[in-house]
Order: C-alpha cells, then sequence, then structure tokens
C-alpha cells in the first residue's frame, strides 16, 4: 500500500490566527464590496507554506461547526469566557470553505463536536497505513502525538513549526502524549473555561503525572501525597473526573472522509478565479513553488 502524507490543517486556528495576526495594527483588507478578507489572505500564507515544508500527498481542513458542542451540556461555562468573533471576522468564516473547496481539499466538521475531535479521529483512522501531520497552535492537541502521528505547532512568525513526534515527546514535554489529558484535567484551562483542581497549576501537575503516571495511580497512592495536595484533590474530586472529559479529544465521532477525495491536486484554473474575486493581489508570489 501507498505510504502516503496526510496534512490534517485545524482551520479554525489558522482562521483566527490570521485574523489577528494582521488585524491589530487595523488592516482589515477588504473588497471593493466592503468584505473583510485579512484572515483569509493570512491563512492562505501560512497553509500555502506548511504545504510547501511538509510536501503532503493529501490535505483535508476541519472546523468547529457553531460554538455549542457536547462538552456544554456536560459543563455548561465550557468556554463561556469567550467573547463573540469580532464583526470583521464573522463574514470570512464561510467564505474561507469556498477558498478551501477550490483547493480540492475537503472541508470536514460535525455538529456538536469541535474540530479537535474531527481531526483526533481521523488522525487515528489512517495512522495505521500513512503517516499524519496535524497542522495547529492549539495545545490540546499534544495529546494526540502517536505512533505515526505528528502535531506541527505553530510558533510566532511565518514558516515558524515546532514538530512533536513520538520519539523527541518526551524529551520536549517531561510526559507521555497520554498524560496530557490527565495534566489538563488537574490544572484546568483558563482558555476552555473549566478550573481542574484549584490550587494545582501546570508545574504541579506535571510533576504529579511523573511519579503517578496517571489519575487513577494518583488517587490509588492518595496517602503518599501531601495533605495539601490530598486536601486539593478531595475537594475537587468531581470537578477533577469531569475536567478529564473535558479535555480529551474524543476520536471517535462518526466522520469519515475518504481518502482520494483528498489527495493534493490544486489546480490554478480553479483557485485563482475564486482569489480574484476576493481582489487578491501578489497570487503568483503567494503560490511560488507550490502550486504549478
Amino acid at each position: 500500500m501507498e505510504n502516503n502524507k496526510i496534512l490534517l490543517v485545524d482551520g479554525m486556528a489558522l482562521l483566527f490566527r490570521g485574523f489577528f495576526a494582521t488585524a491589530f495594527r487595523g488592516n482589515f483588507m477588504k473588497t471593493s464590496e466592503g468584505i473583510p478578507t485579512n484572515g483569509i489572505y493570512q491563512f492562505l500564507r501560512y497553509f500555502l507554506d506548511a504545504v510547501d515544508t511538509y510536501e503532503p500527498s493529501h490535505v483535508i481542513c476541519c472546523w468547529d461547526m457553531g460554538s455549542k458542542t457536547f462538552r456544554n451540556e456536560i459543563y455548561p461555562p465550557y468556554k463561556g469566557n469567550r467573547e463573540a468573533p469580532p464583526e470583521e471576522l464573522v463574514p470570512q468564516f464561510d467564505l474561507i470553505k469556498e477558498v478551501v473547496e477550490a483547493f480540492n481539499i475537503p472541508n470536514i466538521g460535525l455538529e456538536n463536536y469541535e474540530a479537535d475531535d474531527c481531526i483526533g479521529t481521523l488522525a487515528r483512522m489512517y495512522q495505521d497505513n500513512h503517516e499524519v501531520i496535524i497542522l495547529t497552535g492549539d495545545q490540546d492537541m499534544l495529546q494526540l502525538v502517536d505512533q505515526n502521528i505528528n502535531v506541527s505547532i505553530m510558533r510566532k512568525g511565518q514558516g515558524n513549526y515546532e514538530l512533536f513526534t513520538i520519539d523527541n515527546f518526551f524529551e520536549k514535554k517531561g510526559i507521555h502524549p497520554h498524560q496530557i489529558v490527565d495534566m489538563k484535567a488537574l490544572m484546568g484551562d483558563s482558555a476552555d473555561n473549566y478550573p481542574g483542581v484549584k490550587g494545582i497549576g501546570e508545574k504541579t501537575a506535571i510533576r504529579l503525572m511523573k511519579e503517578h503516571h496517571s489519575i487513577e495511580g494518583l488517587l490509588a497512592n492518595m496517602e503518599q501525597l501531601t495533605k495539601g495536595i490530598r486536601t486539593k484533590l478531595e475537594t475537587d474530586l468531581e470537578m477533577l473526573h469531569l475536567s478529564r472529559k473535558l479535555a480529551e479529544i474524543k476520536c471517535d465521532v462518526p466522520v469519515y472522509c475518504e481518502l482520494e477525495t483528498a489527495r493534493k491536486r490544486f489546480e490554478r484554473t480553479k483557485i485563482e478565479p475564486k482569489l480574484e474575486s476576493l481582489e487578491f493581489k501578489n497570487l503568483d508570489r503567494m503560490f511560488a513553488e507550490t502550486v504549478k
């Protein structure tokens, strides 16, 4: 069987990142009809650079579908601290999917689940026979690192990636990928608005994972813990278990993508009219090597 290299793109992460990277200067880029396009333009720059860097044979783009998911059902405040997206970004949500489609790339998303869940499910689906690279800015995805599943975290600036693999993960993080969920359950996540165990931060969470390997290991050895840590765990035991459910990316959601539909085949004749309709200039420079 052909060994493919599949790039799974976290569409939301790239679009938001692209939007804010350009919007802070008040540079919204608008079409002559007044439609803002800055997020889309920057998304493309990130995306084409990653394609150039990793040279995938297949590309799939995953999206959130609406702001509420099953996580809100089990914990209503989940992500409740997030402000509504800026009005200049809103029209770009649908437009970016049309642009992605013009590149012959499948857009995948599922009501009630996050893009992360779709990415996790597809990564697991493909990992036995192919190499998978997840492109994101979201550290939560690190829990997916596995045999044949690498996570490329976008760092500041363009073309700056940190690639996490099964071979370098422990050296970089001090724990294993499967321990990330338990670590997050202990320390909580202020960006996603769940508290974990009050009073336990990242350093303590990592130390507890190193010493006890998992939440089960931790709870089985309560008598070995300091009184302070034991009290914190006992006080927030219910929230600890709930936080673990919130932190874990679901890798068994009902999404599917026929690999052949994701084979990288960028056709200038299809892409250019779409980008011209958004009045993008400098396309030749942007495409350089990526689109022949």
